[in-house]
């Protein structure tokens, strides 16, 4: 049986991937620089910008996930290599190559993003998804690798470390304020890991007619950074102070932390309508997106499940 290789298995994303192929009993290649240690896969440590370590991983496979997720240092260099390994070697392989992407390339909107929506990126990062996702799409339509992309907005969920993360569960763990990553009473959407891993399987599994384009994958209906700490606060049994990251205090904590110096560019995600119109993928395919409520539960116990996760947090509670 051909087997489904998930490059950045160690990642959020990868291990999502990994957890849902699992679940419909198909086989994994799990790889990370590091052993990434999933249960019940074939777990390999290589380096994704090694073309001679991915040809080898990749053989035999019918899909690789490329989730890569380089630190942001090195993203510059690191993450357009890694693609450029993968696409050859998935297309070495004979197999689909399914891409694990965000919605910084959109940059500032007007409204509801759409696969359609113009890439018109405000922000480094967004320049080189932009350029990444482009990468991808023109090697399919070269005809040198069979590709689709999951387009994911601001991730959150078990196993996953972000803007909406340690910072809002730290406060509903050990009391405090849950600060919010801009303006909490603008409508939102968010990509929750678990559905976004199950949507890029189903794309590794679709028909080749729904290859070589973007694809939004499910989120639950829009809420608002407010609502989403108050049923923070109902799941965790105790009040939860609704506060936001500030302008000021980004300027502040830049001076200090890397992780701000280097998230701050995205902000302005938070300041807007942040939506996402995943009706394509509705219409298509059958993961549906978790509710809040379940969601932010089963993210609570998993912060709970290791105190130090709610020590690792960008802003004080």
């Amino acid at each position: 049986m051909s087997v489904h290789v998930v490059v950045g298995a160690s990642g959020g994303i990868g291990r999502a991937v990994c957890a849902d192929l699992a679940r419909r009993g198909l086989p994994v290649r799990a790889v990370s620089r590091r052993d990434p240690g999933v249960p019940g896969a074939e777990n390999v440590a290589a380096d994704a910008t090694d073309p001679v370590a991915m040809s080898r991983v990749c053989d035999g496979a019918v899909a690789v996930h490329h989730c890569v997720n380089p630190p942001f240092a090195t993203w510059r260099s690191a993450f357009p290599e890694a693609t450029r390994v993968l696409l050859a070697a998935a297309g070495k392989a004979g197999a689909r190559l399914v891409f694990a992407d965000d919605t910084w390339m959109y940059g500032r909107v007007d409204g509801p993003m759409r696969e359609d929506t113009p890439a018109r990126p405000v922000s480094e990062k967004g320049v080189l998804r932009a350029w990444l996702a482009e990468m991808v799409l023109a090697a399919h339509a070269r005809g040198e690798v069979e590709t689709v992309i999951g387009r994911a907005p601001e991730l959150w969920g078990p196993g996953v470390e972000s803007l909406l993360g340690a910072t809002l569960f730290a406060a509903a763990s050990r009391g405090g304020t849950a600060r919010w990553p801009g303006d909490p009473d603008l409508p939102m959407t968010a990509g929750y890991a678990p559905d976004v891993g199950a949507a890029l399987v189903d794309l590794a599994l679709a028909p080749a007619s729904a290859t070589g384009r973007v694809w939004h994958t499910p989120v639950p209906p829009p809420s608002t950074g407010r609502e989403f700490v108050g049923r923070l606060a109902a799941a965790a049994g105790r009040p939860v102070r609704c506060g936001r990251i500030t302008p000021p205090l980004v300027a502040a904590l830049r001076l200090v932390s890397p992780v701000a110096r280097e998230g701050a560019e995205l902000l302005y995600q938070f300041e807007q309508p942040f939506l996402v119109d995943d009706a394509d993928f509705r219409a298509a395919f059958p993961t549906t997106a978790t509710g809040w409520d379940d969601g932010i539960a089963a993210t609570l116990a998993w912060y709970r499940a290791d105190p130090e996760r709610t020590r690792r947090r960008l802003v004080p509670v």
